[in-house]
């Protein structure tokens, strides 16, 4: 009776520990800004997981892109004696000395979405965090396989590719899996290659400028939705037909690619889910109770979206968007 006395006195002793230490925990977190609806979308999730956990404080910053911005940011979470840090850096380089920073600190660090290129040199929680080389593969690959269907595969088809904004590891992960899918169809040749910056408005404008200096485009490899949708304003504008005269292929899987495709305007999307907020708060909860995790998440993204589904990828089975276009939640 005594054994067991004292085991439940030590339980209470050690939730009430952790009651202590969770109560008024301060959980900032620093935002590239709102370029694209995914974004907004993986804002909203984290911060209505933060918001909604009894006892926590989230302090929020948007940084609108700039990354001097997000620097000032981590420094006045250092100087208001944060609990953690939930960081996602707008590019890949320049963070080493800010984040060495943090952990001179001694405050956790949960690295969002982006990694900085510096990973390998400072102490982070966790990582979460899509495959992005495996999506910028299986877009190509889409592709690929559809035009096969369409009994194209041995005609010679142009490609552009619609790249995120430089640096950013989304961009840097899609653009190795976009070129290394190339390789294993001989008949796509890629023949324009540019930033986007991940926004609509920039994808219509650099749509708008290939439409004018490159004679004939079959396939557009946009590294996300958001660029995609514009770029199909453009092609409307030149008067072309999107989803027939061009192939459009983007990345994100959003409620407005959904549309898009339902509507026969876009051909495909590959998932890339936004929904953090669930695996930040259990991380956070782990590292309150002195838990030890792995230090690479990489979210379960096995989803294909377009027009009839079936396209067969290896790893993943395309499935027909109209079918399940009332499940998104983003």
């Amino acid at each position: 009776m005594k054994k067991l006395f004292a085991l439940a006195l030590a339980l209470v002793m050690v939730l009430g520990a952790m009651s202590a230490l969770a109560d008024g925990y301060k959980v900032a977190f620093s935002q590239i800004g709102q370029e694209s609806d995914w974004r907004t979308a993986n804002t909203d999730s984290i911060k209505a997981a933060i918001e909604g956990h009894e006892g926590w404080e989230l302090i929020y910053d948007d940084a609108q892109q700039k990354q001097e911005n997000q620097i000032k940011a981590l420094r006045n979470f250092i100087t208001q004696g944060v609990d953690v840090i939930l960081f996602t850096g707008v590019v890949s380089t320049g963070w080493e000395e800010v984040l060495k920073e943090v952990n001179d600190e001694q405050i956790p660090l949960l690295l969002i979405d982006r990694l900085p290129d510096c990973i390998d040199q400072i102490d982070y929680v966790a990582a979460f965090g899509g495959d992005f080389v495996e999506e910028g593969r299986r877009q190509v690959a889409w592709a690929g396989e559809y035009l096969k269907a369409q009994g194209r595969g041995d005609e010679e088809v142009n490609v552009v590719i619609m790249e995120g904004t430089t640096g950013a590891s989304a961009q840097v992960g899609r653009t190795e899996g976009n070129l290394a899918a190339i390789k294993d169809y001989p008949n796509m040749k890629v023949v324009g290659q540019q930033s986007g910056n991940f926004t609509r408005a920039e994808g219509q404008a650099l749509m708008e400028s290939w439409l004018k200096s490159i004679d004939k485009i079959d396939v557009l490899i946009a590294q996300n939705d958001d660029m995609a949708l514009g770029a199909i304003d453009a092609i409307k504008g030149a008067g072309k037909v999107p989803g027939k005269d061009i192939i459009i292929v983007g990345c994100d899987s959003v409620k407005a690619a959904f549309d898009a495709i339902v509507a026969g305007e876009m051909n495909a999307t590959i998932e890339c889910t936004p929904l953090y907020g669930p695996f930040v708060v259990e991380t956070i909860e782990k590292l309150i109770a002195g838990e030890t995790m792995s230090k690479t998440v990489i979210h379960p993204e096995e989803g294909v979206y377009d027009v009839d589904g079936g396209i067969d990828l290896g790893t993943v089975v395309s499935v027909k968007a109209a079918d399940v276009i009332d499940q998104r939640q983003y």
